[in-house]
Formats: C-alpha cells, structure tokens, sequence
C-alpha cells in the first residue's frame, strides 16, 4: 500500500503503510500561541479552531504524513474536572474535523485519545466507564472524519486495555495504543511498571492495529524501545515519537526543551532499522523538529 490520504484505511489494511513521519507536539505549540496551563486547550476546538488549524497545517507545511488532533484532554471523565463532560462529543468531533481540514488531502489523521486523568490500576474508575468513555471519544472522532485512532501517553495497562476496547466498540477505523516508557534501568518500563512485553501483547490480543510508544524521555531512547517491540513480532506497525530531550526551566522560570532538530534526524535510521514504521515528536517538538525528520525519511 503507498502513501495515498484519500484512501481510506482499515484494520486489515493499515499494516501495508509505508514507513510514515508523524507530527510533533501539540501541548507545547498551543502553549506558543497563548495557550494557559489553567485552561484546557482542547476547548479551543470551539473558541479557537483557526489557532488548533494553524497548529496542524504547520506540521503538513512541515512534511508530516499523519497529523493528531486537538483531542488529548477531551475524555469526558477528563472533562469532568472542568465541568465540562458534557462537551466530550462536540470538542471530540469538532477535533478530528479541524485536522482533517488542515490535512488537506496531504496527511492522514490519527485521532487522540489520552489518560482519562484516573488511576484506574489503583481502583480510582471501573473500568467499564472508561470503556465507554472511549467509545463515545472514538465514535465522535470517526464522525468528526478522522482516519485512525490513537490512544497515548498510557502508563496503566488496565486504563489502556479499557481504552481500546471502549475505542474499538466505539468506532469502524483502526486503533493504536501507545504507551511512555519513561522507568526501570533502560527506560523501558511505564511509571506503573508495564513492560514492553505485557504492552505488546495486550495490544496484539485486543486487535490493535498498531502499538508504540511517545512522551517519556529523548528521542534517543526510542531505538532501543523499537527493537523490544520488533522482538515481540511483526503483526503490529510501531509508533514512535519521542520528546525534544527532558525539560528543563529557563531562567524567566519557563519550561524548554533543548533537543534540536539534528537529533531527530540522525535518530531516523536507527529507529527504521529497528522496526519503527511510524516516527515523529512529542513535548517540545516544534515543525522544524518533524521537517528533520521527514527530510531523514525521505
């Protein structure tokens, strides 16, 4: 299968993909553009969409291949802490329908769907209402006209089980889960201790379509992320986007991140040799970040 947005992909077809540069960070470019830690951004699907567009088409302009959506906050049990579940649906749509517009044709659109802000692990939800959380998110997303689905940055092996079925049930498209390694001596292991391993097979066993990994530390790690996921087999694409390095506070007190562009670039072939299909950034990557990098793929 070549690289052709305006085909519409499946679950049994998404494994065809080509090698494909993904975007960057999304967090960190609304923050640029006056985003406010207090606030929630992804109400700017409402408020702002000519700001969420300008983030996307920046990174299609860049040479992205697959673009996320303004959706990483819009769980509706996330939503509840600013008395705003009520808006899942709208925000969730309105998201996918505002990268799909910035795509252009040019770039497919995966979906976001991120932690729904519970430590399900620990009993805080059952995990039936994150299930339907995420179907209602992925239902939505699928109206809105995105292509695929990903669920990131997850650390619980349950919250992310009960994503993707929720996401699954909820929706006709493919869905990936990625989780952020970012514990244990190699940096291979979630916060909460799931391994490489366990993620991989709970993806395969659910019907993921992809599995991978984003957030955590540099992009310098993913390699060796890649490789543990290659070993587990090949029936999954592997996702990879990684932080522009650790952050770090500037002297006015701001958080940075100092990993340029040039180490994206030079992280590109070990990453395909090591089975990575999907590459971009995450927090602190910027689209001279995902132009290095699609550059490198070229």
């Amino acid at each position: 299968m070549t690289f052709e947005p305006s085909a519409k992909l499946t679950r049994e077809n998404l494994n065809d993909l080509p090698p494909l540069c993904t975007d960057g960070a999304w967090g960190t470019e609304m923050a640029k553009r006056g985003g406010d830690p207090g606030h929630i951004c992804d109400l700017w699907n409402i408020e702002r969409p000519d700001t969420v567009q300008a983030v996307a088409k920046d990174y299609v302009d860049a040479g992205a291949q697959i673009i996320l959506t303004n959706t990483f906050n819009s769980s509706p049990i996330a939503l509840e802490r600013h008395n705003l579940s009520g808006k899942a649906e709208e925000l969730n749509r309105r998201g996918a329908e505002l990268s799909k517009q910035a795509a252009q044709a040019k770039a497919y659109v995966f979906a976001s769907i991120g932690p729904c802000g519970k430590m399900v692990m620990m009993g805080d939800i059952e995990p039936g209402l994150v299930e339907d959380a995420a179907a209602l998110q992925a239902s939505a997303l699928q109206d809105g006209g995105a292509d695929a689905i990903v669920i990131e940055t997850q650390s619980d092996i349950v919250e992310a089980e009960a994503l993707l079925k929720g996401a699954l049930k909820g929706c006709s498209l493919p869905v990936g889960v990625s989780f952020t390694f970012d514990s244990g001596e190699n940096n291979d292991k979630t916060m909460m201790g799931v391994s490489i391993e366990q993620a991989h097979a709970m993806a395969k066993t659910l019907g993921a379509s992809f599995v991978g990994a984003n957030c955590g530390v540099g992009i310098d790690t993913f390699p060796n992320i890649a490789r543990q996921y290659a070993a587990c087999g090949n029936e999954l694409p592997i996702w990879v986007k990684g932080n522009a390095g650790l952050p770090e506070t500037d002297a006015l007190g701001n958080m940075v991140f100092r990993a340029k562009p040039e180490i994206y670039a030079e992280a590109v072939p070990q990453l395909l040799e090591a089975g990575a299909r999907f590459i971009g950034g995450c927090c602190g990557s910027t689209p001279d970040h995902i132009r290095a990098i699609a550059q490198a793929m070229a």
